[in-house]
């Protein structure tokens, strides 16, 4: 089905079904990365930047081939993720400038594209290195430009000849570069970029919106774990900077500051906005050059030396580990701030599974790992994982509640014996009366007591112990009848949940604490769904 130029319309259908046919590979794309990883995913980080693009023209409906690839070129700018995010867009960039003005392109306008892509791509990395992404669009530009000098080529049949040329080349990264030989792998940039040209070149022919992709079913690459290297700089850092006047001057002078403290840099610009990429040890120099040029943007920084650990399966394994099931960003963070090294999403209404907990397990690098089911009903779960993994010394703390798990965590000592720490968590556990507030979902009768549906039930370790139609009512009475039956407590935590407000929160605090002068009453964000309070009293 061959073609004598491809418009507007047909570039938009070519970008969005090659970031479909990229969508649908990411995880084989994913499974082809090898030591090093600077920036995670490239699958992930590939598609994300396609999709970026193909967002960016979903709405065009002009047939100007110009409008449509510089829309695809800044929306991929914007989307870019990671190194080979930050290349395809500016394979979407070369595109555009080469095509800039063009209503629709012929042979010798792809050749132009094609050969355009590849130049922006080589500008945009400091040390271009063979066997990678780039090796696979100076393929692709290569044929293309081939195919100028034929006087019967077709659109169809040169983009055909270009992906299997670039494929031919894409087997042959493997013995480019040592870690894909390591690994017996081909670069996963270059995968990526075919997959959007295979999805494309899928698009040419249809007139009437895009065909369905089926997914395909791809077998997946093992990694070497014995991988081996250092890192010689520590931190990704990416950002956008917005250049208040002469972005391409500004570009140059910011790289040849950052070559000073850093590499892999890419920085590419699109009208006043610079795209940076940077490998560093000191972010923060970066950063704070940057701005004597404009205002920062989209600032994301990952310390790529743990991402490495993580990866290579060689970091040695900590003394302790901490596994804890809940639900709510803040109690989540909260945990995290204790040190708890995986929390498994549940608690009330959703209790975890015991293969969820083992997979948790399994993901503590640690010698002994102690496990917070924080919720009666998970206790068993929680020991039954325990049982499961037998090479690893596993100590389950019987938290029934948030709170109580929270005072295990405080009950941890890093110099003790497991032992000794089992004792002493538990112990701390064991001091802290919970609570919570939450709502009733039908009409019952519970004690004798009457309850309508969306009454506020107050429960203390699990027992209900009032029933009010007004919140604060709820709190008041359950701060009442638990410092009551915990006659030396001195200080109340109240974590506020999703149905909660800081204000309100704030508020109630200060009012109990008025109420109870001799007790220290805090409030902290939960964020928690259906529990609107929290309660910890010690």
């Amino acid at each position: 089905m061959s073609q004598i130029k491809i418009d507007g319309r047909m570039l938009r259908r070519f970008i969005i079904n090659g970031a479909n046919k990229l969508v649908g590979n990411r995880e084989y794309v994913n499974s082809l990365n090898v030591f090093p990883v600077p920036d995670g995913d490239t699958g992930t980080n590939m598609s994300m930047t396609a999709v970026a693009a193909a967002k960016a023209v979903e709405n065009i409906e002009s047939s100007d081939f110009s409008q449509v690839a510089q829309a695809a070129a800044n929306g991929a700018l914007k989307g870019a993720r990671g190194n080979s995010g930050v290349i395809l867009s500016q394979i979407y960039r070369g595109i555009y400038k080469a095509a800039e003005g063009k209503a629709a392109i012929d042979i010798n306008g792809l050749a132009e594209c094609a050969i355009g892509a590849k130049e922006t791509a080589y500008k945009a990395v400091m040390k271009p290195k063979e066997g990678t992404i780039l090796t696979i669009v100076r393929a692709l530009a290569e044929k293309a430009a081939d195919a100028v000098l034929s006087d019967d080529a077709e659109i169809d049949g040169v983009l055909s000849e270009m992906i299997e040329y670039a494929s031919e080349m894409l087997e042959k990264t493997t013995d480019m570069l040592p870690q894909l030989k390591q690994a017996g792998v081909v670069d996963a940039g270059g995968r990526g970029l075919l997959y959007i040209m295979e999805g494309g070149l899928e698009s040419i022919g249809i007139e009437n919106g895009i065909s369905g992709i089926e997914k395909t079913e791809s077998k997946a690459v093992t990694t070497v774990s014995e991988a081996s290297g250092d890192i010689k700089y520590g931190y990704c850092t990416e950002f956008f900077v917005r250049a208040e006047n002469n972005a391409s001057g500004n570009k140059d002078e910011l790289v040849k500051f950052l070559e000073t403290i850093g590499d892999s840099i890419v920085a590419v610009t699109a009208d006043l906005l610079i795209k940076v990429h940077v490998h560093t040890d000191n972010p923060g120099l970066a950063l704070e050059r940057a701005l004597k040029i404009g205002a920062l943007e989209n600032i994301k920084i990952e310390n790529m030396r743990l991402q490495h650990t993580d990866l290579i399966g060689i970091s040695k394994p900590e003394k302790y580990g901490f596994v804890a099931v809940a639900a709510g960003d803040g109690i989540e963070k909260i945990f995290k701030d204790f040190g708890v090294d995986k929390v498994v999403k549940g608690g009330n209404t959703m209790n975890p599974s015991t293969e969820e907990i083992l997979n948790a397990i399994e993901n503590v690098n640690a010698e002994t790992v102690f496990v917070l089911p924080n919720n009666k009903n998970i206790i068993m779960a929680a020991e039954q994982a325990a049982e499961l993994r037998e090479s690893k010394d596993v100590k389950v703390i019987s938290s029934t509640s948030v709170p109580k798990g929270i005072g295990a965590m405080v009950g941890y000592i890093k110099d003790n014996t497991p032992e000794e720490n089992e004792r002493s968590m538990t112990e701390n556990m064991d001091a802290v009366t919970g609570g919570q507030i939450t709502f009733a979902v039908k009409d019952t009768v519970i004690d004798n007591t009457n309850i309508s549906m969306g009454d506020y039930l107050c429960l203390s370790e699990d027992r209900l112990t009032a029933v009010s139609k007004d919140l604060d009512e709820a709190l008041d009475i359950i701060a009442e009848k638990m410092l009551a039956e915990n006659e030396d407590s001195s200080f109340v935590c109240l974590y506020y949940g999703e149905g909660v407000s800081e204000e309100s929160a704030q508020a109630a605090a200060d009012r109990l604490s008025d109420k109870y002068p001799d007790v220290e009453f805090d409030c902290q964000y939960g964020g928690q769904p259906l529990y609107y309070y929290l309660i910890s009293v010690e």
